[in-house]
């Protein structure tokens, strides 16, 4: 079978998305790779694919026993042997597992990667072909990654200690050039085909805010999004705690996730969310990897999340079955001071495994992304331009589809209150001190705190000169000036601020200082790539399959998506087909769902033209 056979029989479409067409060939011809794909994008697929078409076992290592579960359950739904170990299993299923993977009963096992130099597994893995090892989420493995995981390392230990070394291929979804190539070194890729397919999601519509009240900006959303799916992420688990709370006592259907809670409350709760008992999940950054819900049509920050490679994966849970979703950013100052602390005390607990001067060299790096993300969360520029900018990529000026794109901006010369503003932190340092924006926009605004009364701050020749405006515009600006490298702040001073020398030359008249203030906002409704369209023409058939799907679901004890995505009851609503052959026709049908399947759902859409 070629891979065009495997990809429709198997999962029910006819043609490979951007970049997977190209991945499989590589991997059919032995090459080494390394696909950097969005979420959504179809990663699985890429090694899917050419594991049915190998010969031999493809092991594929992923960091949760989640998302293992997930593809597990989605590959039994569409015909294909493969089974999981992590520690979810007893030791008799372990040993079960094994023996069937023995005689040759599965295409694909998924393996905790702190399982794989255990003495079990490695005598079977010595005496097994495999033709394959697939390593998910690969930017894992990088010291210099987002989301580093000590157990990674242990890949390249195995690889060295089978008989024979199998192709590898590896995946992740956002990853520097620099976090790359650090993973084609720690896996030892030989020669490997790299393939970023690019990370715009057009279907998704990004959005920044800066309210308030957090809590009515988040009452706001969701009352506009009643019964559809969505994340809310928090910085904390006390936060997560609060928000879920709120949001009960206001009668949504929400639950909740983070590390606190104990193992069998986090998966009942994860069930609520996947099989939609549930609508919304407020959870720490713990949930979401490897979560193939593909029905979330909204992500919301409820933080601002420590760099920009986790808020994109996380905002990339949206979206998934490629229809219109949302990405909302709450962000206030606090956001930042409270990532500080995360990114200090993170490091604070790995001392022991590195030395104090790589120590120092990850914390300066994770305080740099966390300074980006600042500038992502404070812009007036097109928000898509600045995120793929960020990961490398070339970008239109704007998108015409984020929230800045559809605010309607001035431009202000404010080159006055910028000079004020450096003025103000040049007599502070004339005097030796040095404080945050909170306190240099206090004394500009001429404020009487403590602090200001403590160092005499009010006889200051700048004390009070902008008086007119409000701390929080002071602020604003200085988040601006900071952006565009008129100050710096040090982490290691609590953000003190400091001239630069374009800040020097702008201050004594040598530059001028423009920006862009939002004038007036559009009603602006996530709008997308192929979003909805297919479910226009016929709500009424796609609410009766949803129906039949959700009965389905509960019969078999697996997520809905996992029968078919929205995507898939979209496209099927529009055909309306009535004979077997038309229903293999519909995308993301293949085979195995058209036998277990097709009969219920083709009665459901006769009865339906009928009526």
């Amino acid at each position: 079978m070629t891979a065009q056979d495997i990809l429709k029989q198997y999962f029910g479409y006819s043609a490979f998305r951007p970049g997977q067409d190209a991945l499989v060939s590589h991997i059919l011809e032995g090459r080494d790779t390394l696909g950097i794909m969005p979420t959504g994008a179809g990663k699985s697929i890429c090694y899917q694919v050419p594991a049915l078409a190998f010969s031999g076992l493809t092991l594929v290592i992923s960091p949760l026993i989640s998302l293992m579960k997930d593809q597990v359950g989605a590959l039994h739904e569409s015909g294909v042997a493969a089974a999981y170990l992590n520690s979810a299993l007893s030791a008799p299923e372990m040993r079960e597992v094994i023996a069937n993977a023995r005689e040759g009963r599965y295409k694909l096992l998924y393996i905790a990667p702190e399982r794989l130099t255990t003495p079990d597994f490695l005598d079977f893995a010595c005496q097994t072909e495999i033709s394959m090892v697939t390593i998910d989420e690969a930017h894992c493995i990088s010291q210099w990654g987002q989301d580093f995981r000590p157990s990674y390392l242990k890949i390249l230990d195995f690889l060295r200690l089978l008989p024979h070394r199998p192709l590898v291929s590896a995946f992740t979804a956002t990853a520097t050039a620099a976090v790359r190539d650090d993973v084609i070194r720690a896996l030892g890729l030989r020669e490997p085909f790299v393939l970023t397919t690019g990370f715009d999601r057009p279907n998704l519509y990004f959005s920044v805010e800066q309210p308030s009240s957090k809590p009515q900006a988040l009452l706001r959303l969701l009352a506009v999004r009643t019964g559809k799916s969505g994340i809310v992420y928090c910085a904390t688990r006390k936060t997560v705690e609060d928000v879920c709370d709120m949001l009960r006592i206001k009668g949504l259907g929400a639950t909740r996730y983070h590390a606190g809670l104990p193992a069998e409350e986090r998966q009942r709760n994860q069930d609520d969310f996947l099989y939609d008992r549930a609508p919304v999940m407020v959870a720490t950054n713990a949930f979401g990897m490897g979560i193939d819900k593909s029905n979330v049509s909204f992500v919301v920050h409820y933080n601002m999340p420590k760099n920009m490679e986790s808020y994109y994966q996380e905002a990339g849970r949206a979206g998934r079955d490629g229809e219109a979703a949302d990405c909302i950013l709450l962000y206030s100052p606090q956001d930042v001071r409270t990532g500080q602390f995360l990114i200090e005390r993170s490091h604070e607990a790995a001392d022991e495994q590195v030395d104090p001067e790589t120590r120092r060299a990850l914390i300066d790096r994770d305080l740099e992304r966390l300074r980006q993300m600042t500038f992502y969360s404070t812009t007036t520029e097109c928000l898509r331009r600045f995120i793929l900018q960020y990961f490398g990529e070339s970008a239109a000026v704007s998108c015409g589809h984020c929230g800045n794109c559809d605010t309607t901006f001035e431009e202000i010369d404010a080159t006055v209150d910028a000079q004020k503003i450096l003025s103000c932190i040049y007599r502070l340092d004339e005097r030796r001190l040095h404080f945050g924006k909170a306190i240099v926009s206090s004394v500009l605004c001429g404020g009487k705190t403590e602090k200001i009364e403590q160092f005499g701050l009010d006889t200051l020749s700048t004390y009070g000169i902008m008086q007119d405006a409000t701390a929080a515009r002071v602020r604003q600006l200085i988040d601006v000036l900071l952006e565009r490298g008129y100050l710096l702040s040090d982490p290691e001073r609590f953000n003190a601020l400091f001239l630069t020398a374009s800040g020097n030359a702008l201050m004594r008249g040598r530059d001028t200082f423009v920006i862009k203030l939002p004038r007036e906002k559009k009603a602006a409704p996530a709008k997308g790539g192929k979003g909805g369209a297919a479910i226009a023409g016929d709500e009424a058939l796609f609410d009766r399959l949803r129906t039949v799907r959700a009965r389905l679901a509960e019969q078999a004890h697996v997520p809905p998506y996992v029968i078919f995505s929205n995507a898939t009851l979209a496209d099927m609503a529009a055909r309306q087909p009535i004979t077997e052959f038309e229903f293999l026709e519909v995308r993301g049908v293949g085979e195995a769902k058209a036998n277990r399947y097709g009969e219920i759902f083709l009665e459901e859409i006769k009865s339906y033209l009928r009526s």
